[in-house]
């Protein structure tokens, strides 16, 4: 037993000092697994609809419970790990998220699926927060926590973009349920190692942890996500509006709290700081654009130039690939450049490749998609790198969960707007191109239902069949590549706001690394103890010499040299 307890003692030691890398590894894989969840059933929703069933809302809700979930309990679960200890709040979010995927693979019904992703995304919510807030604790050193954060984003990024690919080998080889099944194995495997090699940290927790300011964090940011991604399916309605105005009240509401509390939940006077609030902004406009131009690309090489789902992701392999690239380069780039430079060059070279990718027809054209998704990916992924860095290392020390949850929260809320502005921009732009179809003999109900989605045009043409189809199905081809290009233009415009709005970020890096390491070697003595004075030699004396003695001495001296004062 004594020989375990050293072992677990030693290999706690070692992820604090040299093994620290170890310690980025487990949590990146951990990472990896949240963001491939987050988009490895979009290539299965239409497995999932032949076997089970689902209602048109019921299928909503089975692609939208987990990222719903998982960002509004962000804040929730990010603060409690700064009270009770984030390596524990990261242990049950593992166990959690086994259990989950497990009940995924093996629903038969919607309700227990919807029920098992809303699980996933309590348990994402665990994870995300927590896995940042340990990197600053383990990553002092500003200089290396750019690296491990290059490192950390690079991951989410590949996680995000190999969901696609790794669903559908899955789809087309097992069935729909293996998209969950993959987690179990990994979760097994990371649960343990996290046990042993991960340090506990957390806040200074002072005061008692405000859970009606939790729940209300967590109610407000559901129903602003809830509400911006109705918006983005439906236009302006109730079910839309009346989401987002509740949430945004109660989001009110909860700063109001915290501005009153002795002891908040997060501090506010962090967004006082310009650092701290343009890097959460830039990490919203980031992933808006990501995850926009990433649905609308999938729609693009599926339904245009009829791709595969596997082959649809593998068109984006180069994305991740150019986003791992910028990650392993980041800590580099930051320290050449700085913070305002990497963000705002970030956002320009993206703008730079979406304007490229306007080029995009009917007819595929593999070297420009590939350049595209290149400069795409590299942008993006320095752009949220730099954004990332600069908010965690404005954040105190105390503070990191509360800082990651806010800037997870960010992200979350970016890829809703993303879906949101960019699908409304598409739609509005796309619709337009059908109007006409009924003077070409086209039965008006037919392009009423095709002007809802290119998807759904192309099952009206095969319901109508013959030349009348093949004018409905490519009139709303047409139509959406128009629509397409639109979106990208007011992508590009968003991008370089983005660009502008960086010019607040700070205009080198601030590496104190000598300032952190006095504090450091100034706190050890203070928790160890007070030291013991020092205690004086006694003052030898050889015979027949005389000690010479200064002309004046202070009594005080005199005495602790065992001789009496003259």
């Amino acid at each position: 037993m004594s020989g375990t307890s050293t072992a677990v003692t030693r290999l706690r030691a070692a992820a604090g000092g040299a093994n620290r890398w170890v310690v980025l590894v487990v949590l990146c894989l951990s990472l990896l697994l949240v963001a491939l969840d987050a988009t490895v059933l979009h290539v299965a929703v239409p497995a999932v609809t032949e076997d089970l069933r689902p209602s048109a809302v019921g299928l909503l809700w089975i692609v939208d419970a987990y990222p719903l979930v998982c960002a509004s309990l962000l804040i929730l679960f990010g603060t409690l790990g700064d009270r009770i200890g984030r390596r524990r709040v990261l242990l049950f979010g593992y166990a959690l998220f086994g259990i989950a995927s497990a009940l995924a693979a093996a629903a038969d019904t919607p309700a227990v699926l919807i029920a098992a992703r809303a699980l996933l995304g309590v348990g994402g919510a665990m994870i995300m927060p927590a896995t940042l807030s340990i990197l600053r604790q383990v990553f002092p050193d500003r200089r290396e926590r750019a690296l491990a954060i290059g490192i950390w984003t690079a991951v989410a990024a590949v996680g995000a973009a190999a969901g696609p690919v790794v669903g559908g080998f899955l789809v087309e080889h097992y069935w729909w349920g293996s998209v969950f099944l993959i987690n179990i194995p990994l979760m097994a495997m990371i649960l343990p190692l996290g046990r042993f090699l991960l340090p506990e940290s957390r806040g200074t927790g002072d005061g008692p942890w405000d859970v009606v300011g939790a729940l209300m964090a967590a109610a407000g940011v559901l129903g602003v996500v809830l509400g911006v991604k109705r918006m983005g399916g439906g236009g302006l309605d109730l079910a839309g509006v009346a989401p987002l105005l509740a949430g945004a009240a109660l989001l009110v509401f909860f700063v109001r709290r915290q501005k009153r509390r002795t002891h908040p939940l997060i501090d506010i006077a962090m967004f006082s700081r310009p650092a701290f609030t343009t890097a959460v902004g830039c990490i919203v406009l980031a992933m808006l654009a990501l995850v926009g131009l990433e649905l609308i690309a999938v729609q693009y090489l599926q339904l245009v130039l009829d791709l595969s789902p596997l082959e649809t992701g593998l068109r984006l392999l180069p994305l991740t690939f150019a986003a791992m690239a910028a990650g392993a380069t980041g800590s580099y780039t930051l320290s050449r450049i700085g913070p305002r430079r990497m963000v705002g060059w970030g956002f320009v070279l993206t703008a730079a490749s979406v304007l490229l990718l306007t080029l995009m027809g009917q007819h595929d054209r593999p070297a420009l998609l590939t350049v595209g998704f290149v400069l795409l990916g590299f942008g993006l992924q320095s752009t949220l790198f730099g954004a990332y860095e600069s908010m965690l290392s404005e954040a105190p020390a105390e503070r990191a969960g509360g800082a990651a949850a806010i800037g997870e929260t960010s992200y979350q809320l970016g890829a809703g707007l993303g879906i949101a502005l960019l699908g409304s921009v598409m739609n509005a732009a796309y619709a337009p191109g059908l109007t006409r179809l009924h003077e070409e003999g086209v039965p008006a109900s037919a392009g009423s239902a095709a002007s809802n989605s290119l998807g759904e045009a192309y099952q009206v043409a095969a319901q109508l069949g013959g030349p009348m189809g093949d004018l409905l199905r490519n009139t709303a081809r047409h139509a959406f590549v128009q629509g397409l290009h639109v979106t990208l233009l007011v992508s590009a415009g968003l991008l370089l706001l983005g660009a502008l709005a960086a010019l607040r970020l700070p205009k080198v890096m601030d590496c104190a690394p000598a300032r952190e390491a006095c504090r450091a070697r100034v706190a050890e003595p203070a928790a160890a103890g007070p030291r013991p004075e020092p205690r004086a030699l006694p003052v030898q004396k050889r015979p027949g010499r005389r000690l010479a003695l200064p002309a004046r001495r202070e009594p005080a001296e005199a005495t602790s040299s065992g001789r009496a004062p003259h």
